[in-house]
């Protein structure tokens, strides 16, 4: 029971940091849209036009909006507000302005192939006026009426594909920064760990009939409650917020149950070996976001190199994010990821043993 109240108390403490909320709710959830918006999401893409939108505005996937001049339109491109505009007036050629982002080079080569079937168009009709004396009208009715066969296009794919179909930018980014923030407010939370040992609260449980064993398992099982409330947060929110699927639901749970042990022995460690709150603080950040950036939370593992891939899963970081790739992208369950719960596990394991002894001879001796 001891054991229980020790978790509930440090799993208050952090949900009482105002600071520490935010970084638990707040900010994962917001890099999850930043990336997924970054990386393609699911929103329609805005074109900005001046003057006339022509076919552009029957076609399907983009969304079309006016805009009166040239300085608006272009602040409304550098703000993001629209990812490309088209400047398309009587008086000039069309120009237009992209924004220097995959949604924009998309926009690009699609407004370029619109116009490019309108001037064909156009200029089809001129030929049809100039040899059959018809109006320029009714020559470009003769052109739309006029029915072309098809071209059969045969598209094979070989081999297989990084992202799967309708793989989008939340999806990409949800998992990665759930591993992110699981451990690195796992780690930050050690803070509170030093705090109660500076401050003599460890000693005078001691004191108490309250065996050393049963403070270690109570400040191990605060540290991994934690871990699982930022889990949690981040896998409902991104689900309810975003759409973000997380695939088999038994091996999702499994993988976060696992990486919260590791990060609860994480915090453990850390939080056993610092002496003041500054070191464990500094200590938790430094090397939350350092494995974060060699386990693939930063860049994904597809593009790393065969030497930085080795470096990846020597942290666990990089197994937890090859294990949720298993489920989300390639349609993976529970026995599909056993092996790295294994490794996981054995993480967990070790943290916890060094934790727990390191822990004991700080407030023992």
């Amino acid at each position: 029971m001891k054991v229980w109240s020790i978790a509930w108390i440090n799993l208050r403490r952090a949900l009482r940091d105002r600071t520490g909320l935010f970084f638990l709710v707040a900010l994962p959830l917001l890099l999850v849209f930043i990336i997924g918006a970054a990386f393609g999401g699911a929103s329609t893409p805005v074109l900005g036009v001046v003057g006339q939108a022509g076919a552009l505005s029957t076609e399907s996937g983009i969304r079309v909006r006016d805009f009166a001049n040239e300085a608006s339109l272009r602040t409304a491109v550098e703000h993001g507000e629209v990812s490309a505009g088209l400047i398309r007036t009587a008086e000039e050629t069309p120009r237009l302005l992209v924004r220097p982002d995959r949604t924009g080079q998309q926009l690009q080569m699609l407004v370029t192939t619109v116009l490019t079937r309108e001037a064909n168009r156009l200029a089809v009709g001129e030929f049809v006026s100039s040899h059959t004396g018809l109006d320029r009208s009714s020559a470009l009715s003769f052109v739309d009426s006029t029915r072309v066969e098809p071209v059969d296009v045969s598209v094979t794919t070989t081999g297989e594909a990084l992202f799967p179909e309708g793989y989008s930018g939340f999806d990409l980014g949800a998992a990665s920064q759930l591993i992110v923030f699981t451990f690195l407010n796992a780690l930050t939370a050690a803070a509170a760990l030093v705090e109660t040992r500076t401050l003599g609260v460890t000693r005078r449980m001691l004191a108490t009939p309250t065996p050393a064993r049963t403070i270690i398992a109570g400040e191990a099982l605060g540290r991994v409650a934690i871990a699982l409330l930022q889990g949690l947060i981040v896998i409902i929110g991104s689900a309810l917020l975003f759409g973000v699927r997380w695939g088999d639901p038994i091996g999702a749970a499994a993988l976060l149950c696992a990486f919260a042990l590791v990060s609860g022995g994480a915090g453990l460690l850390l939080g056993a070996l610092c002496r003041t709150q500054q070191q464990s603080t500094g200590a938790g950040i430094l090397l939350g976001l350092g494995l974060a950036a060699f386990g693939g939370c930063m860049v994904p593992i597809e593009f790393f190199s065969p030497t930085l891939r080795t470096v990846a899963f020597a942290t666990p970081h990089g197994w937890a994010n090859d294990a949720f790739a298993v489920l989300t992208r390639h349609g993976g369950n529970l026995l599909n990821v056993l092996p790295h719960l294994g490794v996981l596990l054995g993480f967990a394991v070790v943290l916890f043993t060094l934790g727990a002894w390191r822990l004991r001879r700080a407030v023992t001796t």
